[in-house]
């Protein structure tokens, strides 16, 4: 496969390849989000400190460059950050998984969803057969994003990933499979290809 872009946007929201210099600012949009994210991320539990931000930025920049993860800030239509997603290739060859996450002031507007839509888009794009979702069960809200892009729910089977404080210790599972051109029928607007500087 491919390297994906690292910017996209729908005309809506953009999604850009995270930033060394990002940390005071995920630092914060994090911490004001805890309740938010904690049920869910793991990380998120015992606080979030500026280290913590620093260290996901390192090994953001690290896993992009090994091609084993593609993370983006999700930007507002306003210019600010509004939560997180990403390509991870763990999944099996030809497999791209998709994650997310927004800040507790960001949700309801359909923001994950169109970021779902670009990464899914990105993904077949850059040569990717298939793409998954994966989420815990009692995490409704993350599981409507599949729903409504045409993911198919495939199983529900045990993790042994740490989740979050109301973490059920079992996920669903949800497939896109390409059957060739974008799937969702939306073409993303990419910029900076290839592996870049940062």
């Amino acid at each position: 496969m491919q390297i994906p872009a690292e910017t996209l946007s729908d005309g809506v929201i953009l999604l850009r390849r995270w930033w060394a210099g990002d940390a005071e600012l995920l630092h914060r949009l994090v911490n004001e989000s805890l309740d938010h994210l904690a049920p869910w991320m793991p990380w998120a539990v015992d606080g979030y400190t500026e280290r913590d931000a620093r260290d996901f930025l390192t090994l953001s920049r690290e896993s992009w460059l090994a091609a084993e993860t593609f993370d983006y800030a999700i930007v507002a239509p306003d210019g600010t950050l509004a939560g997180s997603c990403g390509l991870m290739a763990r999944i099996g060859r030809g497999g791209l998984e998709i994650g997310y996450w927004l800040a507790k002031a960001c949700t309801g507007r359909g923001w994950a969803t169109r970021a779902a839509r670009l990464l899914t888009t990105e993904a077949f794009r850059v040569g990717a057969n298939r793409v998954e979702i994966v989420h815990d069960v009692a995490n409704h809200r993350s599981g409507a994003v599949p729903a409504r892009l045409g993911f198919t729910r495939l199983e529900e089977r045990p993790t042994r990933l740490p989740g979050g404080t109301a973490a059920t210790g079992r996920v669903a599972v949800w497939r896109l499979t390409a059957p060739g051109g974008s799937p969702l029928g939306v073409a993303s607007r990419a910029a900076g290809q290839g592996w870049g500087k940062v």
